[in-house]
């Protein structure tokens, strides 16, 4: 948390749910303490969509997913990469739309 503060960014790291408060003369305690705090008041899930680390989660995931596929282009060509890279997004667009479920309204 003092890493993270130093460079004048906020942590939005999730506790653990057995989490216990840290002693406030611990590095980075005060930090962690009041997401402990906030996410016990506001619930777990409320407290990711409140801090945006839903957003963060998503995204880590979907770079995992680009590394999955492969971590470096074949093409030396610097226009064949951006081919390369484009095929690459429109197959993750691809597998991303297949788990999208398809709603039709009723009535």
């Amino acid at each position: 948390h003092d890493a993270v503060a130093d460079r004048g960014a906020a942590a939005i790291i999730p506790p653990r749910r057995n989490a216990r408060l840290w002693k406030p003369d611990t590095a980075g305690a005060r930090a962690r303490n009041e997401i402990l705090q906030t996410s016990k008041l506001l619930g777990r899930a409320l407290w990711r969509n409140w801090s945006g680390y839903h957003r963060r989660s998503r995204v880590e995931t979907k770079m995992n997913c680009v590394k999955l596929i492969g971590q470096r282009l074949m093409s030396r060509d610097f226009d064949r990469q951006i081919a390369e890279v484009q095929i690459r997004a429109a197959v993750m667009n691809r597998f991303t739309a297949l788990g999208i479920p398809v709603t039709v309204p009723l009535g």
